[in-house]
């Protein structure tokens, strides 16, 4: 009996960026509208297949963030994030996506890509209430972008990537409160911002400031890894405060 015969499955490889960033202290997501089927007229995250068989993964992430903001390696934050391929995610056929986060500061208004309508900058918070419908299975891939970098503020020094080379104290307050959603205790958050040595050292002369003294400016530090961490507050909600007063 001869024996079957096994061919591999057809499988289309993608790189998708969840581009963050800071505008007017909140924080935003890259996203585009999409100017082709499957899902015309949707928003969606950048990215896009890999241009030849030969292209590495990395180096489609980085043509990708290249083409849809201008910046190079060395001036932003990227890793990649996960892998997403369920069976059904593509009307196209089996596609596999290879998701990447990147975070820089004061990204500047987006073009448009090749095979996009238009691009702009949305609020994280209207992607993750639903507010906003993303096309395939982006909001997932935004979700857990978002939480991943919520999660990284914590333990490493990623809250830096958001600020420009040199930055005050208060800046890097705003970037906590912005990813996490919630607001925090001045003197507490210096506190603890001084506790982790290495996190950030300072940087010279203070900026100018209007009345008092100049704020003091600071730089990213030596230390990837923040010991003490910077436990992110856990979020009281009315439902939660109504139980608690019934018990």
């Amino acid at each position: 009996m001869q024996a079957d015969v096994w061919s591999p499955t057809p499988v289309l490889l993608t790189v998708d960026l969840v581009i963050l960033t800071l505008r007017e202290g909140r924080l935003c997501v890259l996203l585009v509208e999409r100017g082709e089927d499957p899902f015309q007229g949707m928003l969606a995250l950048p990215g896009g297949f890999l241009n030849h068989a030969g292209e590495e993964i990395l180096d489609a992430a980085h043509r990708e963030l290249r083409e849809e903001t201008a910046l190079v390696a060395g001036l932003v934050h990227l890793e990649q994030l996960g892998t997403y391929g369920d069976a059904g995610r593509d009307p196209r056929g089996r596609v596999v996506s290879v998701a990447h986060l990147a975070i820089a500061p004061e990204l500047p208004e987006p073009v448009a890509g090749t095979d996009a309508k238009d691009a702009a900058w949305v609020p994280a918070e209207a992607v993750l209430s639903g507010e906003v419908e993303l096309a395939f299975d982006h909001h997932r891939i935004v979700t857990e972008g978002i939480e991943r970098a919520r999660t990284k503020l914590e333990f490493s020094a990623l809250a830096t990537a958001f600020c420009g080379e040199v930055f005050t104290i208060v800046d890097l307050q705003r970037v906590y409160e912005a990813v996490w959603g919630t607001e925090l205790d001045t003197r507490n958050f210096y506190r603890k911002v001084q506790a982790a040595k290495g996190f950030i050292i300072p940087a010279g002369p203070g900026r100018k400031a209007t009345g008092g003294r100049p704020a003091r400016l600071y730089r990213a530090g030596p230390k990837a890894v923040l010991f003490p961490p910077l436990i992110r507050p856990v979020p009281s909600t009315t439902e939660e405060d109504t139980r608690e007063e019934g018990k």
